[in-house]
């Protein structure tokens, strides 16, 4: 299973979902989604804007977990 850390980026960096969602050009709402694994897929333009605004890596957000 894939875990997503976003959560824990931000808190890393210092930076709130709401500021995150402005950076990135996504509502709130989907960022939410994304931060609580609630969604079935992820856009790489979305997936590359979100790090470039947390200066990350996709692996600093996406961990596989053995089920």
């Amino acid at each position: 299973m894939i875990k997503v850390n976003l959560a824990k980026v931000l808190i890393d960096k210092k930076m709130t979902s709401k500021k995150l969602a402005i950076e990135v050009g996504i509502t709130e709402a989907n960022l939410s989604n994304f931060k609580n694994g609630k969604m079935k897929g992820v856009r790489l333009d979305t997936l590359n804007r979100i790090c470039a605004a947390l200066d990350c890596q996709p692996g600093d957000i996406f961990e596989y977990v053995v089920d």
